[in-house]
């Protein structure tokens, strides 16, 4: 079964992350198959809108965990790169897409689930969707392109606390602070993401490319990123974070030393 589902129709391209026993958190191939996706979908003239969502009950969990601290205990270092390998191009391919990406919030978005939610243009949130920063949680800090999309969406108090604190942001709440742009019962996020990207494949692409131009310069997204890219290194090789995760997997309460 692919992790990545990829499906056409007018001039619409769906993506939905395909790991629903696992929340759709990231593994290696997942990341990698979503990186190639959005690269060849940003030169494909067909697709004029994109939409990107979740299978089963959750749009994406972030990094898959397991898969996460079974490399760690080998000694892998691919844990440690993965900011730089996958999570910031994606981000970067998805905010420099030259047209409309919507997600459809469809449950809980979690970690760098939240981060590629907030890379997106628009957000269609289901009422049970929620919106969790849990980096500190593990011991490591923003990546993703949170510590520069979050800020834009909600301001920088409100986007430190959710980092700080990593208590979950329901979807009306997100509505709210401007998180997302409309929460729609369950089971709808998707079609009405799909009805609105219709709407803007049928629209001026190229004046919405320059708009996404026009709007990412404004911001400093490839210096957030080399410093996401950093910090989270110098996160994720601290005795914190490889505790943290050996007590999510374990089902145990993390006991943390500082270091």
């Amino acid at each position: 079964m692919s992790e990545l589902l990829i499906d056409d129709a007018d001039g619409v391209r769906t993506f939905t992350l395909n790991r629903p026993e696992s929340f759709n958190a990231f593994t290696v191939a997942l990341k990698e198959q979503l990186l190639t996706a959005v690269g060849e979908t940003a030169r494909d003239g067909s697709v004029r809108a994109v939409v990107l969502t979740g299978a089963g009950r959750a749009f994406c969990a972030g990094q898959d965990l397991k898969e996460h601290i079974g490399l760690l205990d080998a000694g892998d270092p691919a844990p440690l790169r993965t900011v730089e390998q996958h999570y910031n191009p994606l981000v970067k391919a998805i905010v420099a897409m030259p047209k409309p990406v919507i997600a459809a919030v469809n449950g809980t978005a979690a970690g760098a689930g939240a981060s590629l939610a907030y890379a997106c243009d628009l957000r269609i949130a289901a009422t049970s969707a929620k919106f969790l920063m849990a980096f500190a949680n593990v011991g490591l800090t923003a990546d993703s392109g949170a510590s520069w999309t979050l800020p834009r969406l909600i301001g920088h108090g409100r986007a430190m606390e959710m980092m700080l604190l990593a208590q979950p942001v329901g979807a009306e709440e997100a509505l709210r602070i401007g998180m997302v742009n409309q929460v729609v019962p369950d089971g709808e996020a998707l079609s009405t993401a799909l009805e609105l990207a219709r709407r803007l494949a049928a629209g001026p692409t190229v004046a919405y490319a320059k708009i996404k131009e026009a709007m990412a310069f404004s911001g400093e997204l490839a210096a957030a990123l080399e410093v996401e890219a950093r910090t989270q290194a110098e996160a994720g090789a601290t005795a914190d974070h490889k505790e943290a995760v050996a007590a999510f997997v374990a089902k145990r309460p993390a006991e943390f030393t500082g270091r």
